[in-house]
């Protein structure tokens, strides 16, 4: 039998039919929350793609979007401390009210770094909007202002999350067999 990436997962945690009621829930939120105003949607790639894509179809309110990339990752497990800025945005800050969306907070390292340097550019209001909180892993003081669905400390994979570049275009939540990446890491040794 063929490999499949479903082999690698321990247990689906969060379904497709859940994640797509949590987008529908939170797009209604911020269509609420964020009506009459000039609202700017900054997705942190690669991983937060896939809950953009879906985020913005559920808001029914016009906004714009942009992109960064941003990295305290690198290619293993835990955050390295250091933010890079890798792909920075293309619109000017100045008359919006940012909402940068994520896929995960996790630490809250890059997060509470991205916040600041956004803040230096003058938008009008910025917020966090996370489809997976994952309070027990926090070494920032950063809190999301919409929270899609908070997990507990297991290694999360798929909808746009990933391990070492693979999984993310798995439609639903996984928990990562912990073989899988302690195997890697113990050859990268």
């Amino acid at each position: 039998m063929a490999y499949s990436m479903k082999d690698d997962i321990k247990k689906v945690l969060i379904s497709e039919r859940k994640l797509q009621a949590t987008i529908d829930r939170l797009g209604k939120q911020i269509s609420k929350d964020y009506e009459g105003k000039n609202l700017l949607l900054v997705s942190i790639l690669k991983g937060a793609v896939v809950t953009m894509a879906d985020l913005m179809r559920a808001i029914t309110i016009p906004c714009s979007i942009d992109f960064m990339v941003v990295s305290s990752y690198g290619s293993g497990t835990t955050t390295s401390g250091t933010v890079k800025i890798i792909k920075d945005l293309d619109i000017p800050l100045s008359d919006y009210d940012v909402l940068i969306v994520e896929d995960i907070l996790d630490s809250g390292v890059t997060l509470s770094s991205l916040i600041q340097i956004l803040g230096t550019r003058s938008p009008r209001s910025i917020k966090i909007c996370a489809l997976l909180d994952k309070p027990a892993r926090r070494k920032a003081p950063v809190k999301a202002d919409y929270i899609g669905v908070e997990v507990e400390d297991e290694f999360v994979v798929g909808y746009g999350l990933d391990y070492d570049e693979k999984y993310r275009n798995l439609p639903y939540v996984g928990i990562l067999k912990e073989s899988v990446y302690t195997k890697n890491e113990e050859s990268a040794e």
